[in-house]
């Protein structure tokens, strides 16, 4: 299939929706956890999490434009804090249910059976059945103008990651946690892990690091 800029536009829309959120490849599933400041939780799944710097430890993330209710960034908003919970294969069901349209009081906690946990000075859920938990405090959020869609950086000030599962180094098996990745909108895969490479230079070749 071969399609040029006239032929992508013409696409049927939900075609076009699950075709191009295909192109990017595996993506990371997460879990966003708020609360509002009448103690209304909010769970919401996101595919657009990325790593933004380590020193200071920054996350980014965007979201659909802010042209209708959002609760999962109305609460960031007003609280300034979230946390990110990745997807294992065990809430698989129960995370994709939390994209469903439920009502502004209504817990998707309570809706898909997911377990709310807190933790001191953070004023955001997260979920207990998740292997690698991020508490995060807002640092800015920014309207893109190419599409509205609004940037959401904040800073890691909290992580909760299963014992075992992190090494010598600081490398985190997100394999050994049974974290899932999803390509498109809906197609949740299960990685297996390759290898680990050596540290790239120009006069050094490069071999997989025994473990």
């Amino acid at each position: 299939m071969k399609l040029d800029s006239d032929a992508i536009s013409d696409l049927d829309e939900r075609f076009r929706a699950l075709f191009i959120n295909s192109l990017s490849g595996f993506k990371s599933a997460n879990l966003v956890g708020t609360q509002n400041k009448q103690g209304n939780m909010n769970l919401s799944i996101v595919s657009s999490v990325f790593h933004l710097g380590a020193h200071p430890p920054l996350i980014g993330m965007i979201m659909r434009p802010h042209t209708v209710r959002r609760d999962t960034l109305e609460n960031i908003l007003e609280t300034g804090y979230y946390t990110l919970n990745h997807v294992n294969e065990h809430i698989l069901k129960q995370a994709h249910q939390t994209s469903a349209r439920y009502e502004a009081n209504q817990s998707e906690f309570e809706q898909v059976g997911l377990t709310p946990i807190c933790q001191p000075n953070i004023t955001a859920p997260f979920v207990r059945e998740s292997q690698l938990k991020i508490g995060v405090k807002l640092v800015e959020t920014q309207t893109l103008k190419v599409n509205n869609t609004e940037l959401v950086i904040g800073e890691i000030i909290w992580v909760d990651v299963a014992d075992g599962c992190v090494s010598e180094d600081g490398y985190i098996d997100i394999g050994q946690l049974g974290t899932v990745a999803v390509s498109s909108l809906d197609c949740y895969h299960q990685p297996n892990k390759i290898g680990r490479l050596s540290y790239a230079k120009p006069d050094r070749p490069t071999r997989f690091i025994e473990e």
